[in-house]
């Protein structure tokens, strides 16, 4: 009775793992051979890595990744060219806290948005926060926030969140408000904030890309500051397999003379 008592004050205190730990810890024998202290160990050991993998559950559904099981352990280097202690270097680094840019470039299909879920992915499970979003629709979202008016507490939300992933960066034309606005997300994140860039437009056109001279100065000079880039190599991952139609009848051989 005094036990289901505390069970249930652990969980009115949503201390949830913990209340599990502890049903098991009174359905497993061998624990009574344990300490207190011990066992009040592991009981605090599951709910501080309950709370850890829920915080990371709930970072991932708000970052709305491409790959959300997209993870850097599962990196091939061969198929895409680059080498893996980079990445990992950049990965347990603190590229994320120093607001760092990582610019990830090359054809379609090479894996430029898996690995920048990937390192997105590893960020919110070090307890830090992303977003994804596709630039093709930028305008499209950006012309909804401006009309029902949540664009400035959008901009904030952006402003702090620690990776904003930016996939297919350069692959439709921009008009004159978006440009302005990305602009304005870049300006709040620079050297404070994380961004992640993929494009299939080499960084050399970027500039000729945004159109005006003046905005690309300042959207680019804020994104160079500090940056990692990756340039994939490699053949598509998403190689078309060629099925010959089956006939219904087959074809005859011609008879020999």
């Amino acid at each position: 009775m005094m036990m289901n008592t505390t069970l249930n004050q652990l969980r009115g205190l949503r201390l949830e793992s913990m209340a599990q730990a502890l049903e098991q810890q009174l359905q497993t024998s061998g624990m009574t051979a344990m300490s207190f202290e011990e066992r009040l160990a592991l009981l605090v050991d599951r709910e501080v890595h309950g709370r850890q993998d829920r915080r990371c559950a709930r970072l991932l559904k708000v970052a709305k990744l491409k790959y959300p099981q997209a993870a850097i352990e599962d990196l091939d280097s061969r198929t895409r060219g680059i080498e893996r202690s980079a990445v990992m270097s950049l990965a347990l680094g603190e590229w994320v806290s120093q607001g760092h840019a990582v610019l990830i470039t090359n054809a379609t299909g090479a894996g430029k948005s898996w690995l920048a879920c990937a390192l997105a992915q590893h960020a919110c499970r070090r307890g830090q926060s992303a977003y994804y979003q596709r630039v093709p629709r930028l305008s499209e979202e950006l012309r909804i926030r401006h009309a029902n008016g949540t664009f400035t507490r959008w901009l904030e939300t952006l402003k702090n969140t620690d990776v904003l992933l930016l996939d297919d960066w350069g692959m439709t034309a921009m008009d004159a408000q978006t440009r302005a606005d990305l602009l304005e997300i870049i300006d709040d994140r620079a050297n404070a904030k994380a961004t992640i860039i993929t494009s299939q437009l080499p960084i050399e056109h970027w500039h000729e890309w945004i159109g005006d001279a003046t905005i690309a100065d300042a959207m680019l000079d804020r994104l160079m500051q500090n940056h990692h880039r990756f340039t994939l190599t490699g053949e598509s991952m998403r190689k078309k397999i060629v099925i010959k139609p089956k006939t219904s009848v087959e074809e005859s051989k011609p008879e020999r003379a």
